[in-house]
């Protein structure tokens, strides 16, 4: 049988465990919300109406830490900022996009966490194309008053093509492959 001791330190490193767990399980709770409602700004007949759009990019914003930074290259921009944040999400690039998040990696040490997400997502254009789009997201995320909060997310295409046509000939210029580890940034 354990001793008290013994006990004591199987249920602290247990508690530990499961903390860890429940950080992780909330932080993918937290990508999968994001996913979604950066997707219901779209309908079949493209951009929703304006009050609604507002209303999402409010929800989207809430998601955002006050000093967060919203990273996604050349093509799509940065904001930095709730309030960047909130009029990027009020103005949409695309005619309809469908995000799926996969194969998460997240470290969480304390009130931060490091994520990397691969990200395929069928998108229409602004001119009415139909393109596939994969890359990677790097997320960094704060714990605030018990809630996690992305920090900084940063998008990274591999590639952008038409879907008629396939990735092997339309991968985009300038596309990188990462490294397939969690970054760390600064």
């Amino acid at each position: 049988m354990k001793s008290q001791e013994e006990l004591e330190k199987l249920v602290e490193g247990l508690s530990v465990r499961l903390q860890r767990v429940e950080d992780i399980a909330e932080i993918q709770r937290l990508k999968a919300e994001y996913g979604r409602l950066t997707d219901a700004r779209y309908d079949r007949g493209g951009v929703v109406e304006r009050s609604k759009l507002e209303r999402l990019a409010g929800e989207i914003t809430n998601l955002f830490s006050a000093d967060a930074v919203w990273d996604a290259g050349k093509g799509l921009g940065i904001a930095t900022g709730r309030e960047q944040i909130y009029q990027r999400f009020c103005e949409p690039t695309l005619l309809f996009s469908q995000h799926y998040f996969v194969k998460p990696e997240i470290a969480v040490d304390g009130d931060q966490a490091r994520g990397r997400w691969d990200i395929l997502a069928p998108c229409t254009t602004r001119d009415h194309r139909a393109v596939w789009m994969a890359g990677y997201e790097d997320d960094e995320y704060v714990r605030i008053d018990g809630r996690w909060l992305h920090s900084a997310m940063r998008l990274t295409v591999i590639f952008m093509a038409p879907h008629d046509k396939g990735w092997a000939k339309g991968l985009a210029k300038g596309s990188e492959k990462g490294s397939g580890k969690p970054s760390q940034t600064s």
